[in-house]
Formats: C-alpha cells, structure tokens, sequence
C-alpha cells in the first residue's frame, strides 16, 4: 500500500486523472477497476472516479509494488490492459505475431507500451506462461525486427534455449523470409535478382544504391517474382537474401520500380494518386529451412507459415489469393 498527499498544484484534478499520472505503468482498465473495488480509497474511504481533489488530500492506494516503478521498456507490458496481437502461431517455445503497420516492435527514444514486444510481454505474463518476478534476467524477446511502416511476421522467443537457437539461425540464413510488395509499373525482367550494394545514412536513416564496393558499403541481394499485375501496378514477392536496411524499398526504387506509398524512395507525384500512408509492403512468408540441428526446435524444419490478410493486396490486387499453411 502507497500513500500520496495531493498537493497545490494537484488540487482540482479528478481521482482518476491524477492516479493515472502518479502511477503512470498502471493499465487504464486497472485503474478504473480499482477505483470501483475501493482498492483506492480518498481520506479512508472509497470515491467516485470523477471526484476532485483538494489540497491536503489522502490517497492511499492498495495497488501491487511493481506499478509504482520507473517506466522503462523492459517493464512497459504492465501498462498493456488488454493485448494487441495478431497470432500466426504459437507454441511453448515460439510465439509468430503478425505485426500491422505502424506498430513498432521496440520504443523508440521515448517510452512507448503499444509497441509489439509489450504487448507480447503483457500477453505471456497474463497467461501465466512468463512471471518475471520469478526470472532473474530471461524475458520474452523478439528475434527479428520490421520497421515501423511495413507489416508482417515477427518471431518472438518464450523461453532463453528457443531465443539462442532462433538468433543463430537468423544469422545463418537457416530462416526463409519472403515479402509481398506493390510497385509502380510492371518489373522487367519480371522475375530476377537485384544484387549491389547498400550504403546508409545513419543522420538520415536512408541508404543509397552503390554499384560498386566502397567503405561502409555492405552487399544486398534480393530475388524477385512478379505475381500479377493491375493496372499502374504489379504485385511482386521477394525474397531477401541479406537483411539490410531498407534493402526492398531502395533496390526496387534504384530497379526502377518504387514501391507504393514510399514517401522516402518511391515517387510523390505517383503516390499522389493513391490514399496510401505507409509503403506497401509485407513480411508475410516465413520458412524454416534448418539444413542443420535445430535442437528443441527440430519439429519446425520443413514448416511453412503465411499471413491471411494484407490490405493493399485485397484493395489493388482483389483477385489474387495468398495460398498458405500455418504449419
């Protein structure tokens, strides 16, 4: 139990307002809650969520300790009331969210709890499946990551063997990941391999096509197949065979062939007449190829998952069919 005397510059705030920003990691539907249990009592008893305070005020919350720590990512899944997922697959080793864009997968700079990896977290302890206070450092953890803008499957490890295993057989190329993108016109040829190489801007978080090798210059390879095409646009399937940043968009962008929606790479004036916000494009193809021991996660070798839904494939390519399999 925690005590709080409002203060001056508190007065005149509604119960439920100032408890929100005193104790900032607990969930609105928790907060709320307790309010109706008079888990939160004003002067010894129990009050109305709209009621204001008065200076000199007593509040005493009978709220569990870890709410009351500092906000940080690693305890952010404590604000997630209710989460915000959208599951592939999942067993007791992994779990495969397919993350929608605009979702980050991690806070960036500022503390932020509607990001992927919270609300897996919250999604987990709420289960019963991970209970941190009983861990001594082992969390929940993504293995690989999607920008900001792009959608598709991200790979999450429930237990530290699982995360091990996972993060070698990214780093191997063991991992088949393939994407659903839009561009403008039709490519040519349409199925290649576009390979040079990437430099990035870190001050700009933008990379530049460089044909030839320079310093800080990394090698990009993606393969590519046109699957339809309607109109002004084509719906082409990479595969990525480095992970660099921004390797699709930059690489189809440089081919000739931007990507819809692309405000970095892609064309203003074609975006211009399309109501898209984001790029179109989709991690939405996952293979487990694993040549070599997997270990605890030998029973995935040879398994394929997909996503069912993309937006941007239903709205400008209605009559092809993502075809798949979870597994």
């Amino acid at each position: 139990m925690k005590e709080l005397i409002v203060k001056k510059n508190d007065a005149g705030q509604r119960l439920d307002r100032f408890v929100g920003k005193a104790v900032p990691l607990l969930p609105e539907s928790l907060l709320q809650k307790y309010i109706r249990l008079k888990r939160i009592k004003l002067n010894g008893k129990g009050a109305k969520r709209d009621t204001h305070l008065n200076e000199g005020d007593l509040l005493q919350l009978y709220i569990n300790d870890e709410f009351f720590e500092k906000p940080r990512e690693e305890n952010a899944y404590l604000k997630v009331g209710t989460p915000r997922l959208s599951i592939v697959y999942e067993d007791e080793n992994i779990l495969l969210a397919d993350k929608k864009p605009g979702v980050l997968c991690h806070s960036a700079g500022v503390w932020d709890y509607n990001t992927l990896i919270a609300n897996i977290q919250a999604y987990l302890a709420q289960k019963g499946e991970w209970r941190p206070r009983e861990e001594n450092a082992f969390a929940p953890a993504l293995c690989n990551r999607i920008d900001r803008n792009t959608g598709g499957i991200v790979i999450a490890a429930k237990n530290a063997e699982a995360l091990r295993i996972l993060n070698d057989k990214i780093r191997d190329r063991e991992i088949e990941k393939y994407y659903l993108c839009a561009v403008q016109g039709r490519p040519k040829p349409a199925e290649g391999r576009l390979e040079n190489y990437l430099f990035k801007d870190a001050s700009r978080n933008q990379v530049y096509i460089k044909q030839k090798s320079e310093p800080g210059a990394r090698t990009a390879v993606t393969e590519y197949r046109t699957l339809c095409s309607s109109g002004k646009l084509s719906l082409v399937e990479c595969r990525l065979l480095t992970g660099r940043t921004h390797q699709i968009r930059a690489q189809m962008a440089w081919a000739g062939w931007p990507l819809l929606g692309d405000g970095k790479y892609g064309s203003e004036r074609f975006n211009k007449g399309f109501d898209e916000k984001g790029q179109a494009l989709y991690s939405y193809r996952l293979v487990f190829d694993f040549p070599t021991d997997a270990g605890i996660l030998q029973y995935l070798k040879g398994r394929e998952f997909r996503v069912e839904k993309i937006d941007f494939v239903e709205k400008y390519f209605p009559d092809h069919r993502i075809d798949g399999q979870r597994g």
